[in-house]
């Protein structure tokens, strides 16, 4: 399973409410994080890709989903040093692994 909730179960001390509450959040993060992030590649707007997958990785990590969260921090460092080559290849396999798991979490019962 390419994410884990047990963060998630322990930062809402079992209410079952603000579980589903962060859930929804991050169902509706994930296609902005992936809009935006192409955007700010393919303008060349690096310090706002860079920013987006720092915001990006926080988020997955509440997740579980530490192979995303690892990829978000090497985008975020490439996009500061300004070395572009292998971003597009990283940002493919993280929306992948987002799409993933928003199909999955859009049919979990809390």
């Amino acid at each position: 399973m390419p994410y884990n909730l047990n963060y998630l179960k322990e930062i809402s001390e079992g209410d079952k409410e603000f579980m589903k509450q962060l859930i929804d959040i991050f169902l509706e993060q994930v296609p902005e994080f992936i809009t935006n992030m192409k955007k700010f590649y393919a303008e060349n707007e690096l310090d706002a890709l860079a920013k987006e997958a720092h915001t990006a990785k926080s988020s997955v990590l509440i997740f579980g989903m530490e192979n995303s969260g690892i990829l978000l921090k090497k985008i975020q460092l490439l996009a500061e040093k300004n070395e572009v080559d292998t971003i597009p290849g990283l940002m493919e396999i993280v929306e992948n692994e987002l799409e993933n798991v928003v199909k999955e979490l859009e049919e979990i019962e809390i």
